[in-house]
């Protein structure tokens, strides 16, 4: 008897691992307010963000109007606590805002969720005061803002960042440089990832310290916008600080603690990520399906072909368990568990469910879809980010196995 209880409870382990147990609350139907921002969301993005999209990709103008309309709309800056001004509202409602913006540009989901990013770390581990100060204004009037944690050498390997910070007196001393900076030409503040213990021995729990630092402040100086493969409409920089004097009072969380901040906020980014990716899958699987009703071979409308229909299928289907990874990290997330697993997961398959699904888009269009006068090329460029950016799919997968094995040690 004590056998089968021993096995019964690995099993169970197995099927309900210890890194996020089963949801409380499992459903698929949207609240009143969570079915309001859907169908706000989506009006905006086939009015303002649809239209637009192709203009931006193709000159690189950074979207103010269509951000100010969005901020005007409630649906920016959305997680910030209602006590600095903000909405409060839960991942899976954000994640609701940027699977809709990310239908119609990703690139414009970038941006806007940009701010999300830098205020996350803020919002989990600043102190009241620094959070009435960055976070109170975001929510004043439409403000950028960005994070800074990737250098040029040090991506995914976050612990071999080498921008330093040194006490003087109340004050730090920030040095160094960072690269690939999402809103970085635009922002008003930056989070700032630094090593501040010189100790190649020191554990990284103990080696870095984050700071809220003003975009103004002397020494800071934004490199040139990078054209990139997709998401132009994105303002992606390099920044470096040259003796930046920063205030003790701007450090989030402890002095020492800036991995561990920087690590938790995963939790809660890459879902947002993931939802994006889920915003350009979906509108693969659109276009591809109208076009297939338009266009005929044979006689009849490509759709009636069991190649391109099974196509359709897959990538629904790839939409669809992307959509489920994403939804239940967010679940655990909003009710207080650790969701690391089903972070990596969503952000992962999300990624694979966008790259697969421009890419057979492009496919079912032919010729047209290799041009850019049609909307599927730009997906197929815009897709690709999403297996690099918030950990490459090589880290998730990392993340994975190791939440994984946990129930097996």
């Amino acid at each position: 008897m004590a056998l089968v209880s021993r096995i019964s409870g690995h099993l169970l382990k197995r099927m309900y691992p210890v890194a996020s147990s089963p949801s409380r609350n499992i459903s698929f139907n949207l609240n009143d307010q969570q079915s309001e921002i859907l169908e706000s969301t989506r009006k905006f993005t086939l009015e303002e963000v649809v239209p637009k999209a192709a203009y931006h990709d193709e000159t690189g103008e950074y979207p103010w109007e269509i951000l100010q309309k969005a901020f005007d709309l409630g649906i920016m800056n959305t997680t910030i606590e209602e006590e600095y001004g903000g909405l409060g509202l839960s991942l899976l409602e954000a994640c609701i805002i940027q699977e809709e913006i990310g239908f119609g540009c990703t690139g414009i989901a970038t941006a806007l969720g940009g701010n999300s990013l830098a205020e996350s770390p803020v919002i989990l581990a600043g102190s009241h005061e620094l959070k009435k100060k960055y976070l109170g204004r975001m929510t004043e009037e439409l403000l950028m803002a960005a994070y800074g944690v990737t250098e040029p050498h040090a991506g995914s390997d976050v612990a071999s960042a080498r921008t330093s910070s040194r006490k003087v007196g109340d004050e730090y001393v920030i040095n160094g440089g960072k690269m690939w900076i999402t809103n970085c030409g635009h922002a008003n503040w930056i989070f700032v990832f630094t090593r501040s213990d010189p100790d190649p021995k020191c554990p990284a729990g103990k080696a870095f310290t984050a700071f809220v630092v003003d975009a103004d402040a002397p020494g800071v100086t934004v490199g040139r916008k990078e054209w990139n493969m997709g998401q132009r409409a994105s303002d992606t920089r390099g920044v470096t600080f040259d003796d930046v004097v920063v205030p003790a009072e701007n450090v989030v969380g402890e002095p020492g603690g800036g991995f561990k901040v920087a690590m938790k906020c995963f939790d809660k980014t890459r879902p947002t990520v993931g939802a994006m990716s889920l915003g350009l899958a979906r509108r693969a699987l659109d276009e591809a399906s109208k076009y297939s009703l338009e266009r005929k071979t044979m006689g009849k409308p490509i759709v009636m072909h069991q190649a391109i229909s099974f196509m359709l299928a897959e990538m629904a289907m790839r939409y669809e368990l992307a959509k489920l990874a994403v939804w239940r990290s967010c679940a655990d997330y909003d009710e207080g568990r650790r969701n690391t697993y089903y972070a990596s997961i969503g952000k992962l398959y999300g990624a694979i469910a966008a790259n697969r699904n421009a890419s057979d888009a492009v496919q079912v269009f032919g010729g047209n879809g290799y041009n850019k006068d049609y909307p599927v090329e730009k997906l197929m460029r815009d897709a690709k980010i999403f297996q690099i950016y918030e950990g490459t799919d090589q880290i998730q997968k990392l993340i994975i196995s190791r939440e994984h094995m946990r129930n097996y040690m």
